[in-house]
């Protein structure tokens, strides 16, 4: 039986069989049984990772020091409130503190503990401790995000639509008349991928595209 360690663009970590291209975490969330509490995260800094560092084999839930999780892809990852970790990652973590200057007219790259804040006040309603999303144009959303569409999380690539599954994503969509959307991806993030950042997407993206 899968473990409840992969993550949704909703922020849910569920128990799924599907694999992606990224880990990361929030902190401890399971106890000795192996099993998520309640808490949802244990710090602010929700990072993705490689799969695979220096070929060191890790126990995804090691007792009271960390929860793995994994993403199908960065799109999902920016989505649920993460970023690159700066360890693993160092050259995509760049890339997008560089970007997150860029894309406010900053000087210098910020410090992840300063994005982490950021992120943490538009990725979760402090209250209910949900996700918190943004109604958009759908137009001018930069390749990356993602939105709620027909109840499902959907990727915008190319002035496109691609419904997502764990499966893959689905043929392009453009629903007529469709404008305004719910986002899921949070602000900050998608200030990064208009300021040029590209998430590492998942194969089925772009061969929905040809």
């Amino acid at each position: 039986m899968p473990l409840q360690n992969r993550v949704l663009p909703t922020q849910e970590i569920v128990a799924d069989p599907g694999r992606g291209l990224l880990m990361g975490n929030r902190g401890s969330l399971h106890g000795a049984d192996r099993r998520l509490g309640t808490a949802r995260w244990r710090s602010k800094a929700w990072i993705c990772c490689v799969l695979d560092w220096k070929g060191v084999q890790r126990d995804p839930m090691p007792p009271g020091r960390w929860t793995a999780l994994f993403f199908f892809d960065e799109a999902v990852a920016l989505a649920a409130g993460h970023r690159p970790c700066h360890y693993c990652r160092r050259r995509d973590f760049l890339l997008y503190a560089g970007a997150w200057a860029k894309g406010r007219g900053l000087d210098e790259r910020p410090r992840a503990p300063a994005m982490d804040v950021q992120l943490h006040s538009e990725r979760v309603v402090p209250r209910t401790r949900q996700q918190r999303t943004t109604v958009q144009d759908l137009a001018g959303l930069p390749d990356g995000a993602m939105i709620r569409l027909d109840g499902r999380p959907a990727l915008v690539l190319d002035h496109q639509v691609l419904p997502w599954s764990w499966g893959g994503y689905g043929e392009p969509r453009r629903p007529p008349g469709l404008r305004e959307v719910e986002v899921l991806t949070p602000p900050a993030n998608l200030v990064v991928l208009q300021a040029g950042f590209v998430p590492l997407l998942h194969p089925s993206a772009r061969s929905q595209l040809r």
